[in-house]
């Protein structure tokens, strides 16, 4: 199988996978080599990658997966890698959400805290499995 993941600025990753794992909005999803063809909303989350004894991580914010003739394409606004995430930035970027949320009533306020909580935990999450 082959995965690409594609942000507007850059192609992420582009290599041969033996495994892919998603995270859609209906929740997690492995595909296989001969997988049906499918198209996924994504969450943001962490698609993992295995690569014989090697898995990678990446954060995917939302986008979409489309997976047909053993070839994969992750289109999102941003990716990331696990080993190229900054766990002290990510740390605070959480901290500073969850303060957020603990003190915000508008719900909009609340809104855009969640997604940036769901963000932080999702680079934390991809930087464990590289």
């Amino acid at each position: 199988m082959h995965l690409k993941i594609i942000t507007h600025e850059k192609i992420v990753f582009d290599e041969p996978v033996d495994e892919i794992y998603i995270k859609g909005i209906d929740g997690e999803q492995g595909i296989l080599p001969g997988h049906i063809p499918v198209i996924v909303a994504l969450d943001i989350g962490v698609t993992k990658v295995v690569q014989g004894n090697n898995t990678k991580s990446f954060t995917t914010m939302g986008g979409v997966f489309q997976f047909r003739n053993d070839e994969g394409v992750i289109l999102t606004n941003t990716a990331e890698s696990g080993d190229e995430i900054d766990v002290t930035r990510a740390k605070e970027a959480l901290q500073r959400a969850q303060a957020r949320l603990a003190e915000t009533e508008a719900s909009q306020d609340a809104k855009k805290a969640e997604a940036a909580i769901a963000r932080a935990l999702a680079r934390l999450k991809a930087t464990l499995n590289n």
